[in-house]
């Protein structure tokens, strides 16, 4: 079983892939894709947020 640490450390990881990729979906005009990607950042938002950690450093979405 993954300890808390190891769930932290893959969100973060997963969180700034997804944004990345977001980003690219909106510099391309891919607004399907990057709307299905939004759901997936504001799951992960959460994940962060209650396991406490601060996403003022690592959210370039800021939606």
């Amino acid at each position: 079983m993954p300890s808390v640490t190891d769930i932290i450390r893959d969100s973060v990881v997963d969180f700034s892939r997804l944004q990345d990729w977001m980003i690219s979906a909106k510099k391309n005009n891919d607004t399907e894709t990057y709307e299905l990607m939004y759901k997936r950042y504001i799951e992960l938002k959460v994940i962060l947020t209650t396991a406490g950690v601060n996403l003022a450093e690592i959210d370039r979405i800021k939606e």
